[in-house]
């Protein structure tokens, strides 16, 4: 495993962490908790030192297995982060609520939950216009200081979001989208790393699309997540990223690797991401993405597969609002 450090937190964290969004089964299908428990750990046990999860995911249930997965002494080799402040109505609608209560009320749900008394990164899940970011940062300063979180983060915000909030404390890691397939917030990604703020993407695999597994538009269910949250299944998009499919098949020939490893080892080279989170199922899932870090794309080919993203334009800017998406 490769790491990198965040210096203005003197912490280093693995270039790959470990994704529990789909593990509470909520919307992504078929899962099994043993199953994910043992891909945790196989992550663990390969150097990751970092889990990613949030409440919202399968209402809690992400959180219990990954607390599950921390006994027996592997939560001394990790950090843990999970988040708040977002929660589904009846309708499907999210809720957005950053208050100071509710901050310290789901702050103490999810360390139950983990099964921990510390949670290393606190991360707001996404804006929230009806509470004054001031608040907020108020009920993250205050669980610093009694100890039940380390650092502060922040998701899905804008730059001119991150600055607010630095105002009224220190923001300690972001997280944005960021893969072969989005690339939308490359400059601001480039800016946190500026600033020293720990980076972490998620939708690494562009929910699966990556990995080569999917070479036909799939007839899921309509809820299933991975068409209401990402846009890569629906067209011009998909056609353009099966373009890109097809180029990286080439290049899964020659260096004799899965295409989810092209894809990784693309993202963990850029020098803006602190950490690529990748979702896993299983061992083997864990086996094969840990086996990225044990070799590395020329800068031949990274020049190549950049001209390629070029010339596609799959990354078009235009993310899906809010409104028009379920939750991450």
């Amino acid at each position: 495993m490769r790491y990198k450090n965040i210096k203005k937190l003197d912490v280093e964290i693995s270039e790959l962490a470990v994704g529990t969004w789909a593990i509470g089964g909520q919307m992504w299908g078929e899962v099994n908790d043993q199953a994910s428990v043992a891909a945790i750990r196989e992550m663990i046990d390969q150097g990751v030192n970092l889990i990613d999860t949030a409440p919202i995911y399968a209402d809690g249930h992400s959180e219990v297995v990954v607390g599950q997965a921390l006994k027996d002494g592997y939560r001394e080799n990790v950090l843990v982060a999970t988040k708040f402040g977002v929660s589904y109505a009846p309708d499907g609608s999210v809720i957005n609520n950053n208050t100071y209560e509710n901050v310290l009320a789901e702050c103490q749900q999810s360390l139950e939950r983990l099964g921990t008394d510390m949670i290393d990164i606190y991360i707001i899940h996404w804006p929230d216009p009806n509470t004054p970011i001031a608040e907020t940062m108020r009920a993250l300063n205050d669980l610093k200081a009694a100890g039940k979180i380390r650092f502060s983060g922040v998701s899905n915000f804008d730059q001119a979001g991150i600055e607010a909030a630095q105002e009224f404390g220190s923001i300690d890691f972001v997280q944005l989208p960021f893969s072969m397939v989005k690339e939308d917030d490359k400059s601001l990604l480039i800016w946190c790393e500026e600033q020293g703020i720990g980076t972490m993407t998620y939708g690494s695999l562009g929910s699966g699309i990556l990995t080569g597994a999917i070479r036909q538009k799939p007839d899921w269910s309509p809820d299933d997540v991975r068409l209401t949250f990402y846009d890569y299944y629906h067209e011009p998009k998909f056609s353009k990223i099966m373009k890109l499919v097809d180029y990286l098949d080439e290049l899964a020939e020659k260096y004799q690797k899965p295409l989810a490893q092209i894809a990784l080892n693309w993202s963990t080279t850029q020098p803006f991401v602190s950490t690529a989170i990748t979702g896993v199922r299983n061992t083997e899932e864990a086996k094969e993405n840990t086996s990225t870090f044990n070799w590395n794309l020329s800068e031949d080919d990274l020049a190549n597969i950049n001209e390629v993203l070029a010339d596609l334009e799959i990354s078009d800017g235009k993310s899906l609002s809010a409104a028009e998406r379920k939750t991450k």
